[in-house]
């Protein structure tokens, strides 16, 4: 699994935070690492201390706040996902398909009003084909 920041990802100036090239063992323990921010009190989570996960350009820290904000940044190197238990609840959902079969679909994890989307792409590259084109 990858963790990649990619920019200007649309004629918006938007940019996303990438976790790709996965199988569904990976997602599973993606999810597990989910699970644990949500039942353990855990207030934050660094991506980049899991084996499984290789930080390609970027460093991303999962960490539970008391409003949904999304994917936040101050030098586009190191970034920080803040949302509320239930945004990562909401997440989970997203997620526990990509554990049932192997596909190159994707998801974007969030549905918020801010600049960096946080995507979660099965494929090495594909970030076009969304999860709901395939039969789950």
């Amino acid at each position: 699994m990858k963790l990649k920041f990619l920019e200007n990802i649309n004629e918006y100036g938007e940019h996303a935070v990438r976790l790709n090239d996965f199988d569904k063992a990976q997602a599973k323990l993606f999810l597990q690492i989910l699970k644990k921010l949500t039942d353990n009190n855990k207030t934050g989570i660094e991506l980049s201390d899991y084996e499984f996960i290789e930080p390609v350009n970027c460093n991303l820290t999962l960490r539970v706040s008391e409003t949904d904000e999304g994917i936040i940044t101050d030098d586009n190197r190191n970034f920080f996902c803040d949302l509320t238990l239930a945004g990562y609840s909401d997440m989970i959902k997203l997620v526990e398909p990509f554990c049932l079969k192997e596909t190159d679909a994707y998801r974007i994890l969030y549905e918020l009003d801010n600049p960096i989307e946080f995507i979660f792409s099965a494929g090495k590259e594909n970030l076009f084909k969304s999860f709901s084109d395939e039969s789950v």
